[in-house]
């Protein structure tokens, strides 16, 4: 199970603060520790509206969902799990995220997600010419390539062939087959210095020198245009999994393409045959997208190839199956309100995050007070081997006179010894460096955002209420996906003889529906479903019957075949279940008739039959028995008190 979609249901149960209150507030007591009225206020407030169950929705009935969350809670202390490296990792993603409103950071954030938008709204064809440098290169290397760029800067400007220029100067690789050609891009495609040089440069011009981590650029604008606009489409899917041999999908949506050319709707065979039944019962519409919005880049190709609004593919093969599509509509480009989510998490994640980081960092030294300590040089330039490059420095305490404070964030000092053991660990996921001086320069700067970061966040849930309730919120929720993991979800699935065991006692729980096994033949014209009938009368087979109505590449009739329970959707909804040739029905004027071989009756299902229901069942005993163990566990007094006040209030 996912830990945060689980995580999320969770906090339906969750809202909860520990601050010191009055006897008289107390609700509950779980083994002598306190619970406060507060505590299930918000949390009953909060989730009202999500309780399904009317009997829960009173304040006695809500307490016992509230009670077994707190059981779990202290079950989940009680098992350690609040010790676990991966529990402290995972949390400590959640405090970085949910803080960012506290410290400013998402407002720098917007402002770098909204000039995100206003370039993305162009794309830009350019060169550029290259020299390499790093920022680790000593000072008279750095120097030479400045001078060396400099120099073919001017020559571009003054009017030289710049792709000749680019052919005999950069030192970009395979120079010689691009000649500095990058072609179309957008924002996010390119480093952001880089990025940021080339949108400053208009068409026909040459940018000033550009340094990015590869060395220092010049870059040549040759056109700029405006983004594709978003698209809204209709298919057709037949999935390419295992169809049970019922057909092949390949002749299938041929069959379907054929349909289409003869006439039929697209959003009736939509919704008659698509296996994607989301948009299927829709006939076919898909939400609008842009290129690279999903997760086929097959998809998309033949979807924007599609030049006007009721345009129609050929079938086409993606990742997810066999399509034919048809294009709707082309969009105006999105609002910087629908597209401001996923910038924001760019920024975030690309090179743009140390320009909020450096911003961020500002804010807290002013907020709290920042003192420098000592450099951090001297001792690591000879205490770091150059094995922490490749991966490989073992950590040793930073000891003794040694431990020099490094600087001061409020009232916390952080020490040498501190910025020692970050190194060790970070290393083991560092890019690769070339030099000791660069890797150090990145990593301090890295360790002093973290240290000034989970300074200001503790101070915070001291400080602020409201965010000291949702971290609450967000720590106790991945506790109780950690303890209900080990306790229900993981024992139960591994548990083979558990589950063997359960079906037994509860297999009039597992029974086949009523079954016919047979041949489905459905048209869109009735008299093609009459032919097949009388066909079937005939004793003709049901390869026979395609064979003589669909003549000459024309698909008149599609044959399903194989066992079905009778409610399953391939039969009509008010089938006649007897052994023969059914029929004529008009399903969603679809004509169907159904050749009946044998009509099963209901039966028991054998375990393998049912496999994942028996799991899921399962593990919902699982969870009530571990439910039971808490409560003889823990001891549990409620203050009636307490209680009586809180209903009044409720009702109030």
């Amino acid at each position: 199970m996912n830990r945060l979609i689980t995580t999320t249901v969770v906090l339906f149960f969750l809202g909860l603060s520990a601050f010191a209150q009055k006897k008289k507030d107390i609700l509950m007591t779980i083994d002598d520790r306190p619970v406060l009225i507060s505590e299930f206020k918000r949390v009953y407030k909060k989730n009202l509206d999500l309780v399904q169950d009317e009997s829960q929705k009173s304040v006695d009935g809500y307490m016992d969902l509230f009670i077994d969350y707190k059981l779990k809670v202290a079950e989940a202390y009680a098992q350690k799990f609040h010790e676990a490296e991966q529990y402290k990792k995972d949390f400590s993603k959640y405090e970085e995220q949910l803080s960012r409103n506290y410290i400013f950071e998402n407002k720098v954030t917007s402002e770098l997600a909204k000039e995100a938008y206003t370039r993305g709204l162009e794309e830009i064809d350019a060169s550029h010419i290259l020299i390499l440098v790093g920022y680790d290169a000593v000072p008279q290397d750095t120097l030479a390539a400045y001078n060396k760029i400099s120099a073919i800067r001017d020559r571009a400007v003054s009017g030289e062939d710049f792709a000749a220029l680019a052919k005999d100067t950069s030192e970009e690789p395979n120079i010689e087959k691009t000649q500095g050609r990058l072609g179309y891009f957008t924002v996010f495609s390119l480093v952001y210095p880089f990025e940021s040089g080339a949108y400053a440069t208009q068409v026909g011009e040459v940018s000033e020198i550009v340094r990015t981590q590869y060395g220092y650029h010049i870059i040549k604008v040759h056109d700029r245009r405006s983004k594709a606009p978003e698209i809204t489409v209709s298919h057709i899917m037949v999935s390419a999994k295992d169809t049970d041999g019922n057909f092949n999908p390949s002749e299938r949506i041929n069959e379907i393409k054929s349909l289409l050319d003869q006439g039929e709707p697209f959003e009736q065979l939509a919704k008659q045959y698509s296996d994607d039944k989301n948009s299927g019962k829709n006939g076919g519409k898909l939400k609008r997208f842009s290129k690279g919005d999903l997760r086929s880049e097959k998809f998309e190709k033949a979807a924007y190839e599609l030049e006007n609004p009721g345009d129609v593919s050929e079938p086409v093969l993606s990742e997810f199956g066999w399509h034919i599509i048809r294009l709707e509509e082309k969009h105006p480009l999105p609002t910087f309100e629908e597209r401001r989510e996923a910038l924001e998490r760019r920024v975030k994640e690309g090179s743009r995050s140390k320009i909020v980081s450096s911003a961020v960092n500002k804010k807290i030294k002013e907020k709290h007070g920042f003192q420098k300590g000592e450099d951090y040089w001297p001792y690591f330039g000879k205490a770091i081997a150059d094995s922490a490059i490749v991966r490989k420095w073992k950590y040793d305490t930073v000891r003794g006179n040694d431990n020099k404070r490094i600087f001061t964030v409020g009232d916390r000092e952080i020490f040498f010894n501190d910025f020692a053991q970050f190194i060790y660990v970070r290393q083991f996921t560092s890019v690769t460096y070339t030099s000791k001086v660069n890797m150090l320069a990145d990593y301090y700067d890295e360790f002093e955002t973290q240290e000034l970061k989970r300074y200001f966040r503790e101070r915070l849930e001291m400080e602020n209420d409201e965010y000291a309730a949702i971290i609450s919120e967000y720590r106790d929720g991945l506790l109780i996906f950690d303890v209900m993991g080990k306790n229900v979800w993981r024992k139960a699935k591994k548990d083979s003889v558990g589950q063997q065991e359960f079906f037994v006692s509860n297999r009039s729980n597992y029974q086949w529906k009523e079954r016919i096994s047979g041949q489905i033949f459905s048209a869109t014209k009735k008299d093609v479903v009459d032919a097949v009938a009388n066909y079937l009368e005939l004793g003709k087979t049901g390869e026979e019957i395609k064979e003589l109505l669909n003549k000459d590449d024309k698909v008149n009739v599609l044959l399903t075949a194989g066992t079905f329970e009778v409610d399953r959707r391939e039969l009509p909804s008010n089938f006649e279940v007897k052994k023969g040739v059914s029929k004529v029905y008009n399903e969603n004027n679809t004509f169907i008739v159904v050749k009946v071989e044998e009509v099963i009756p209901p039966g028991l299902k054998e375990l393998e039959d049912v496999k994942g229901k028996v799991i899921s069942d399962y593990q919902s005993y699982v969870e009530e028995q571990w439910m039971q163990s808490l409560r003889s566990k823990y001891k549990v007094e409620i203050n009636e008190k307490a209680l009586k006040k809180l209903k009044k209030q409720m009702r109030s």
